[in-house]
C-alpha cells in the first residue's frame, strides 16, 4: 500500500486530499501545528494517523511520497530535513491532479467570491440527479456530511482556488485540475501577500483558460469587467454568460422575495424555477452559474432547479448560530468588501427594517496590510451599527478608516471586550452578523452564551 504523508492536513484543501487519498486506497498520515475538532475527529475517524507540529522526525515514518501544503515554508524543519532527504514530495493539488482528477470529467469553479457556495450547489445538482460525483470543497456543504470525497466517474466538482500551490509552485492551486467544464464567478483584487495587484491576479485566471479544452465550457460572470478584459487576453473553449440580466443565463426574481424565488432564463427562454431558502442576489448568480454548468453535463434545468429547492447551503455562510432573547446570531464567511456588502444586503431584503448589528474581524492576510481599508467603511452602509475587532498587531489606523461611519462604528481591542459591547446594545429583533473568515476566538459562543446570561 502505498504510503503519503500530508504536511498541513489540518486545513480544509489538504484535509479534503487525504480523505481522498484514503478512499482511493492509500495509506494516509500528516501533520499540523493544530490539529483539533472538527477536523481531527473527521481524519481520526478515517484511521489517518496525526502528528502534531512540523518536527522534522516524522520524516522517519518513511513515506513513499510527501504531500506539502502552502502554509509550510522554508525555514520549518520538516521542510529542511525534507530537502535534505532523498524523499519524493509534491503539492496537494498536483497530487490530486496526477491520482484522481486525469480520469475525471473535472468542473472547477473559480472567482473570488462566492466559490465555495458555487462549488456546493453544483455538485449537490450532480448528486440529486444521481451521478454521485467527486468533490472538494473549501467549506461543509450542509447536503453532505464532509466537504470532501472520492465519488464515482467520470464528474468531479472541486473549487478551484487562486491562491498559490506550495512554497515550491507559486502558480494558482487551479492551473493543476485541468477542467473540462470551468465557471468563472468574479474577479477582484484579493490576496495581497501573494499578488502585487490585480493583473498578476488576471494572468493566473488566463493560465487557467489555457487548460480548458476546446470540447468544454467556460460559464463566465457576464457582468465582471476583469473577467472581459481576461477572455479578450486569450479564450480557446466555447463560454456561456450568467447576469440578472443580459446573458445567457440570466433570472428574474419575485419582487418581495428577498431572491428566495426566481425564474431562470436561458437566451431568453424560461427553463426552471428556484424556491429555496437562501437570500441575497449573490446566491441567484451562484445558482446561475451552477445551472450552467450542470446543464454542460446534462442535468437539465428544471431538475437542476428542483435539487437547489433543496439545497440547504454551507457552513458559515449566513448561517445561523442561535437565537436568544429575540436577537438572531448569524455566522458568515465574509472577510472582503465586496463579500460584505452582499452579504449585508442579503439579509437586509431579508429581514426589512429590523436593526443589522455586523461584526467584523480584519483577519485575512489582504487585510491585515490595510488594502481595502478605502473600501471597509462603505460596505457596511446597510447595517445600522458595526462593531469591529481592533488587534494591536494591525500595523494601520483601524480607527482612522472607520471614523467616516461616526457613531455607527465602535471597537474594541479584545474578543471579550467585544461581547460585552455587544451584549450591551442588543435588544430584541436585533440581527447580529459576525463575519470573519476564522475562528473570531470563538466569540459566536460567547456572545449566545453571554446574551443568556451564561
Amino acid at each position: 500500500m502505498t504510503h503519503i504523508h500530508i504536511l498541513g492536513i489540518g486545513g480544509t484543501f489538504m484535509g479534503g486530499v487525504a480523505a481522498i487519498a484514503k478512499a482511493a486506497g492509500y495509506r494516509v498520515t500528516g501533520s499540523d501545528l493544530n490539529v483539533y475538532p472538527p477536523m481531527s475527529t473527521q481524519l481520526q475517524a478515517l484511521g489517518i494517523e496525526l502528528v502534531q507540529g512540523y518536527g522534522a522526525e516524522q520524516l522517519e515514518l518513511k513515506p513513499d511520497m510527501v504531500v506539502v501544503g502552502n502554509a509550510l515554508s522554508r525555514g520549518s524543519p520538516v521542510i529542511e530535513a525534507l530537502l535534505d532527504s532523498p524523499l519524493p514530495y509534491t503539492s496537494g493539488p498536483l497530487w490530486l491532479a496526477e491520482q484522481v482528477l486525469y480520469k475525471r470529467h473535472v468542473l472547477a469553479v473559480s472567482g473570488t467570491h462566492g466559490k465555495t457556495t458555487t462549488t456546493a450547489m453544483l455538485t449537490w445538482i450532480l448528486e440529486h440527479a444521481g451521478l454521485e460525483p467527486g468533490f472538494l470543497v473549501g467549506g461543509v456543504p450542509s447536503n453532505f456530511d464532509c466537504s470532501a470525497r472520492l465519488g464515482k466517474p467520470p464528474f468531479f466538482v472541486i473549487e478551484a482556488d487562486e491562491y498559490d500551490t506550495a512554497f515550491f509552485d507559486k502558480r494558482a492551486k487551479f492551473v493543476h485540475y485541468r477542467p473540462r467544464t470551468a465557471i468563472l464567478n468574479n474577479l477582484e483584487y484579493d490576496h495581497a501577500d501573494i499578488y502585487p495587484d490585480l493583473a498578476s491576479i488576471r494572468r493566473q485566471f488566463n493560465q487557467l483558460l489555457r487548460t480548458v479544452p476546446r470540447a468544454g465550457r467556460l460559464i463566465v460572470n457576464g457582468a465582471d469587467a476583469q473577467l472581459q478584459t481576461t477572455l479578450s487576453e486569450g479564450c480557446w473553449t466555447p463560454s456561456e454568460s450568467f447576469s440578472l440580466s443580459k446573458a445567457d443565463w440570466t433570472a428574474c426574481i419575485a419582487k418581495g422575495s428577498a431572491a428566495s424565488r426566481f425564474e431562470v432564463h436561458f437566451k431568453g427562454r424560461s427553463v426552471a424555477v428556484v424556491t429555496w431558502d437562501l437570500i441575497g442576489e449573490h446566491n441567484v448568480m451562484n445558482a446561475l452559474a451552477a445551472i450552467g454548468a450542470a446543464n454542460h453535463v446534462g442535468v437539465d434545468p428544471e431538475r437542476s432547479a428542483r435539487a437547489l429547492s433543496a439545497f440547504r447551503g454551507v457552513k458559515r455562510r449566513m448561517e445561523v448560530r442561535g437565537v436568544v432573547q429575540g436577537v438572531t446570531v448569524y455566522d458568515d464567511f465574509a472577510h472582503h468588501p465586496t463579500a460584505i456588502e452582499t452579504t449585508l444586503r442579503g439579509l437586509r431584503a431579508r429581514v426589512g427594517s429590523a436593526r443589522i448589528i455586523a461584526v467584523v474581524e480584519p483577519r485575512s492576510n489582504t487585510m491585515k496590510l490595510g488594502v481595502h481599508r478605502e473600501e471597509l467603511a462603505p460596505a457596511l452602509a446597510v447595517a445600522d451599527k458595526t462593531w469591529f475587532l481592533n488587534p494591536k498587531d494591525l500595523g494601520w489606523d483601524f480607527a482612522a478608516a472607520v471614523a467616516p461611519m461616526g457613531d455607527r462604528a465602535s471597537l474594541a481591542d479584545t474578543v471579550d471586550a467585544l461581547v460585552q459591547g455587544l451584549v450591551e446594545e442588543a435588544r430584541p429583533g436585533d440581527q447580529i452578523l459576525v463575519m470573519s473568515n476564522g475562528g473570531f476566538g470563538g466569540l459566536h459562543d460567547k456572545l449566545l452564551g453571554a446574551l443568556r446570561g451564561c
